[in-house]
C-alpha cells in the first residue's frame, strides 16, 4: 500500500504540504529562530530602500549565506528595492526578510536608506507655491 504524502491538518503528527510546492519550510528555520534583525536591533520599514553596497564582498562560498540571503542579494544586484518588494520577489514573509537583511547589513553587503519621517518633509502648501511660481515664469 502506498503512503499518502498529502496529509490533511486533521491527521495528527503528519507532515502536510502543497503537492506543487514540496515540503513546507517554517520561517524560523530560515532565520535560525531569530525574530529581530541582528544584534544591533535595526528595524527595517516596509518602504526602506535596500541597495547592494558597491564595496560589498563577493557573495561566494567563502561567506556562509543561505539560499534566501543569496536571493535577496541577487534582487538587489538588479536594482534598488524596498523591503516590501524584496519580500514579494523572494516570496518570503516580511519578518523573515527583515532578519535576513539584518545579516546582510552586518556583513556589509547592503546599505539601507530609511524613509524621511513625515515631520521632516516640506509643507505641501510651500511646494504648491513653488510650482505655481515656476508655472508663472
Amino acid at each position: 500500500m502506498t503512503e499518502d504524502r498529502t496529509a490533511t491538518p486533521e491527521q495528527p503528527g503528519s507532515q502536510w504540504y502543497d503537492n506543487e510546492a514540496g515540503p513546507l519550510v517554517r520561517p524560523y528555520a530560515m532565520t535560525g529562530g531569530r525574530t529581530k534583525p541582528g544584534p544591533t536591533g535595526v528595524r527595517f520599514d516596509l518602504i526602506a530602500l535596500v541597495t547592494l553596497d558597491a564595496g560589498a564582498p563577493e557573495v561566494g562560498d567563502d561567506i556562509a549565506l543561505g539560499p534566501e540571503h543569496r536571493a535577496l542579494v541577487e534582487l538587489c544586484r538588479i536594482e534598488t528595492q524596498s523591503v516590501a518588494e524584496l519580500g514579494a520577489g523572494t516570496d518570503l514573509p516580511v519578518g523573515v526578510v527583515r532578519v535576513l537583511l539584518g545579516d546582510l547589513l552586518e556583513l556589509g553587503c547592503v546599505t539601507v536608506s530609511r524613509p524621511v519621517p513625515p515631520a521632516q518633509l516640506p509643507d505641501e502648501r510651500i511646494l504648491r507655491e513653488v510650482i505655481d511660481g515656476l508655472r508663472a515664469l
